[in-house]
């Protein structure tokens, strides 16, 4: 089977590496990678595993969970598995603890994007920007749209 490489080196059978740099970049691209793997990874990441509770709400014993319950078990763990390959070691201890791969992507998010607060300060600031942006009468065409480029994204 022929290993198919997309850009920077990074193969479509592996995860994209994140060394705690670039968040947004790593973020897209693995978002895209886990849904490509598996559409059901990208639903247990976004909803959590649901707790394995019988009909009166008591958690069952491992020896009654049905297949379903076996299934979203499986598969949390794989996208658990995916997210251990993908982070480095500085980013790996800071998710290590984590019992589901939700509460993995809900920290990495937390700490490089912040709090809904956090996000919203930084749009705020971002606007202010954004409203006063004017070309510098020492700058390039080209410089001035990285920077531009910078405050829309």
């Amino acid at each position: 089977m022929a290993t198919f490489i997309c850009g920077e080196s990074q193969s479509l059978y592996s995860p994209p590496y994140f060394d705690g740099e670039n968040y947004g970049h790593w973020k897209t691209r693995m978002t895209i990678f886990i849904q490509a793997l598996n559409y059901n990874l990208w639903d247990i990441i976004m909803d959590g595993p649901t707790t394995i509770v019988d009909c009166k709400g008591v958690p069952k014993l491992k020896n009654e969970y049905t297949i379903f319950d076996k299934k979203n078990l499986q598969l949390n763990a794989r996208a658990m598995h995916v997210f251990y390959c993908a982070l480095g070691p500085n980013e790996f201890n800071r998710i290590r603890y984590c019992l589901s791969a939700k509460e993995i992507w809900d920290k990495l998010e937390s700490t490089h994007e912040g709090t809904n607060q956090v996000k919203y300060s930084r749009i705020d600031m971002l606007t202010h920007e954004y409203e006063l942006f004017e070309m510098r009468h020492y700058e390039s065409i080209h410089y001035m749209f990285d920077r531009f480029r910078n405050i829309i994204n």
